[in-house]
């Protein structure tokens, strides 16, 4: 592994934050871990997934990844580098539970064992996700998350894991982005398990949150530790004034944010009558008192805003009876991954999360912001550098953009951004960057990029 590198010559802002502010970095499994035939570990959906000719982008799969399995060290080393408060990392499912039913693979357990001490040991508080979109492929089999059965599978296995960690584990995250799950791996199919069901995907909206229910009571029933979600959120901006582009904007945002938001947070799903519908699908009495019991934290995921207009006439969206569609930004400086670069709309989000869930709003901790760049490797492996300005550029602006939003009134108590190292970004395969520290995907070679020191200064100036 490099060296970390030297300061660059952009200097992070002295503003600081509350005190008691918790500062970490995230990754998952499936996207870091690599080994996925090791330690008797299991088959998921996404294993299946990259098998299929066409899905993954670069035709690649997760085999090998970071090889995080093997060099959960180093990463440990990187976060202590950071002075990082927290790790926001997931626990593969199928490592711990290869079919998703019956007993604990001691193997991956032990792993986990031993990722956590490693952690301690440097100061450094884990916070595991429990489901971070890699289900058992045997419950897929099973029907997946359109199977009301998959929630008790979760939580049997979230019970697993807090046995065997929950003396050390302080802080659990229940789901990462059901809402990705839902639209795009049972809606679209671009992601696993690949399904194009449409509106017809909605049941897996139902059944994560329920999951997520069914967990929370597993960990309270365990002890005394904080739990939350993750929901990967965005500002819905419409295309323009017109009535049917407003209309649109307003649609996307229930079946994006609301959706899963609400029930979270209210104990009640939004008016879907628009969408013909007069319940979600496969709600049962005493579900929502479930999925809506307290938790301590609310995690929100943000990358970008999406603008939102009614959809042309003959597309895919249109042909389904949905009444948006997303469209690109005008004029807006955008990612590796052509995401619109806007922070003030990270602001705007987290200020109408505060005013329109009032006091049913926990603490918010931001669990994912980053962007990916095609970095490059300059120099050899031993003295190499990383010079990623653009991703010190939006990171500085989107970190000062939860800055306002607390001083508008948002109870904002974490940041961890997105992600520690390069990894294996799901249908993207290999192509898209978002470490703090680049990857050599051959080698497993470490070398930390600029913005990992830019980001390190900037948690020490933080703090005051």
């Amino acid at each position: 592994m490099a060296d970390a590198p030297t300061t660059p010559d952009r200097s992070p802002e002295t503003t600081t934050f509350p005190r008691g502010f918790r500062w970490g970095a995230a990754t998952a499994a499936f996207q870091i871990e690599g080994s996925t035939s090791e330690g008797g570990r299991g088959e998921s959906i996404w294993d299946v997934f990259t098998r299929t000719p066409g899905l993954v982008i670069d035709g690649s799969n997760a085999e090998l990844a970071a090889d995080s399995y093997r060099r959960y060290r180093d990463d440990v080393a990187l976060l202590s580098g950071l002075g990082a408060d927290d790790y926001r990392f997931s626990i593969s499912w199928p490592r711990v539970q290869p079919g998703g039913t019956g007993p604990a693979n001691e193997a991956g357990l032990a792993y986990y064992d031993r990722l956590v001490d490693e952690l301690l040991a440097v100061g450094i508080a884990p916070v595991p996700t429990l489901y971070h979109w890699d289900l058992p492929q045997e419950l897929e089999a099973a029907g997946g998350w359109l199977n009301r059965d998959t929630a008790y599978r979760l939580a049997d296995y979230a019970g697993l894991v807090v046995d065997r960690l929950g003396d050390r584990v302080q802080r659990w995250i229940t789901l990462n982005e059901p809402a990705m799950t839902t639209l795009q791996g049972y809606a679209l199919g671009s992601q696993a398990p690949g399904h194009t069901l449409m509106m017809g995907a909605l049941p897996t909206a139902h059944h994560q949150l329920l999951a997520h229910g069914l967990a929370v009571a597993a960990i309270r029933e365990r002890g005394d530790a904080e739990v939350g979600i993750t929901n990967n959120h965005t500002l819905m901006v419409p295309a323009s004034d017109a009535p049917a582009d407003q209309f649109a904007a307003g649609a996307f945002d229930l079946i994006y944010n609301r959706i899963f938001a609400d029930p979270v947070l209210r104990g009640a799903y939004p008016d879907l009558s628009g969408f013909g519908l007069e319940a979600m699908p496969g709600l049962e009495p005493g579900d929502l008192e479930l999925i809506g019991a307290p938790i301590d934290f609310y995690g929100i995921n943000f990358y970008n805003p999406t603008r939102v207009a009614e959809p042309a006439e003959g597309s895919e969206l249109a042909a389904a009876g949905l009444p948006f569609e997303p469209v690109e930004f005008e004029n807006v400086p955008t990612t590796g991954f052509g995401w619109p670069i806007m922070p003030e709309t990270f602001t705007e989000l987290l200020v109408s999360f505060a005013r329109d869930y009032g006091d049913r709003l926990p603490p918010i901790v931001i669990t994912e912001n980053g962007a990916s760049f095609p970095d490059e490797v300059v120099g050899g492996a031993v003295t190499g550098a990383v010079h990623d300005e653009r991703r010190i550029g939006y990171l500085d602006a989107h970190i000062a953009a939860v800055r306002a939003a607390i001083e508008q009134g948002a109870d904002v108590q974490g940041y961890y951004l997105w992600s520690l190292t390069d990894n294996f970004e799901w249908a993207e395969g290999y192509t898209q960057r978002f470490g703090l520290v680049h990857v050599d995907f051959e080698t497993g070679e470490r070398t930390p990029k600029d913005s990992y020191a830019w980001y390190r200064d900037r948690i020490a100036s933080a703090r005051g």
